[in-house]
């Protein structure tokens, strides 16, 4: 196979001779600069991502991906109507309707603050991953006739052993609304509901304080007699704010939709501002690896600088040395580059399939970092490390090729 003489010469000055190791070990600690710099960066990019679709596809799962609400009425009377309308809005997959409060749960002296969401279990599976993540119990004995208590409810699954409640149980449920009138004053009526089963949705605000009631129940625990809202589900998540704007110009000034986007903007500009934080502070290790590669150019220009000045005398052109060093270069930083890429590689999908990195989900509402690597986002990485490795090797090889032959032969 043919090679051209800048790639014989290039490949031949990689190596050293006698001499020449510590040119060789300065090249090899480059190359190791390199590789460091990128799979460092790979896995970082791979963590900030799996983290961002992680917590976007359990917020869709958990909720709508688009809510929309009745202001001037304050509710929807028919949610059954109002369903069967926003079904027909382009886009729209699902409609379901949903009342939320604020109640306190007693069970056993223990008392824990929840979020009581009423829904209707037939419509409900339309828009959330709710009847797929009841891990205990069912989804539809929601609707069914419970004897001696107001209703049944499904709790998240920390919220039920904060509680001390399984299947079956009997837990009290208190609100602002369910307060009466009696000669001392104000008086709170508790409520009791029935434990019918126990959810996951994997966030820690819907599994530590969410519980799940229908309808019915939840109209009269907080004493309403329309529905605060109707959640709906969208063919494709990124038209979700889209689709919340043709709502409101299909339906009228009456209506004000959201898409999930909007209510969790302040938790996904957090994420964006922590990956490119991230990225921009292990970016700076390229920085060093390029350095790496311009001192280790320059010394070899130093040990080679009699080789160069006799391949002048012998007719090799300024162009041609040039182009020897920024092969060099460029064979250093490929190889670095290449060895980071798949290094960054196998460590993400080690770290992702043995979940070796526990978060608290207090914090993140995820139990174990994901690793995520993207092919644009691995093809990003690696163009831009080869151009910065091609980019430090313009000085050195401009130096080179200005060699004076006559001044490198003088004393030799």
């Amino acid at each position: 196979m043919f090679f051209p003489f800048e790639f014989y010469v290039a490949t031949r000055y990689l190596f050293a001779r006698r001499r020449q190791a510590f040119v060789s070990l300065i090249t090899l600690v480059s190359t190791a600069g390199v590789a460091v710099g990128v799979m460092s960066l790979i896995v970082a990019m791979a963590l900030m991502t799996g983290m961002q679709q992680d917590i976007r596809d359990k917020l869709i799962g958990a909720q709508a991906h688009v809510y929309v609400y009745k202001v001037l009425d304050g509710g929807f009377e028919d949610y059954h109507a109002e369903a069967a309308l926003l079904r027909e809005v382009p886009g729209v997959l699902g409609a379901a309707p949903s009342i939320l409060g604020r109640a306190v749960a007693t069970k056993s002296g223990v008392e824990v603050f929840l979020s009581l969401k009423g829904i209707d279990p037939e419509l409900e599976g339309q828009v959330t991953d709710l009847d797929d993540a009841v891990r205990y119990g069912s989804l539809e004995e929601l609707a069914g006739e419970h004897d001696g208590v107001l209703g049944g409810v499904v709790l998240g699954e920390e919220l039920a052993v904060q509680l001390g409640a399984y299947v079956g149980d009997v837990i009290s449920v208190l609100t602002m609304q369910s307060a009466t009138l009696s000669p001392v004053g104000p008086m709170a009526r508790p409520r009791p509901l029935k434990v019918v089963g126990i959810s996951n949705l994997g966030l820690y605000e819907y599994d530590h304080a969410f519980g799940f009631v229908s309808l019915e129940t939840a109209s009269t625990l907080f004493l309403r007699d329309q529905v605060d809202m109707m959640q709906l589900k969208v063919d494709n998540l990124d038209r979700a704010g889209a689709v919340a704007v043709d709502v409101e110009d299909r339906l009228g000034a009456g209506y004000l939709a959201q898409d999930w986007a909007e209510l969790n903007q302040a938790l996904y500009s957090a994420l964006w501002l922590e990956k490119t934080a991230i990225g921009i502070t292990i970016g700076l290790i390229m920085m060093v690896a390029a350095l790496n590669i311009v001192a280790s150019l320059i010394l070899l220009v130093m040990e080679k600088s009699r080789d160069i000045a006799i391949l002048k005398t012998m007719g090799v052109t300024s162009r041609s040395i040039r182009n020897i060093f920024v092969l060099q270069g460029g064979l250093i930083g490929t190889a670095g580059t290449l060895v980071g890429a798949l290094g960054g590689v196998t460590l993400s999908v080690i770290a992702d399939r043995y979940q070796l990195i526990q978060v608290p989900m207090d914090v993140y509402d995820i139990a174990w970092v994901p690793f995520r690597v993207q092919i644009p986002e691995l093809v990003l990485v690696v163009s831009a490390a080869v151009l910065v490795c091609l980019l430090a090797t313009i000085y050195p090889s401009r130096q080179a090729s200005r060699l004076d032959p006559a001044e490198a032969l003088r004393y030799e």
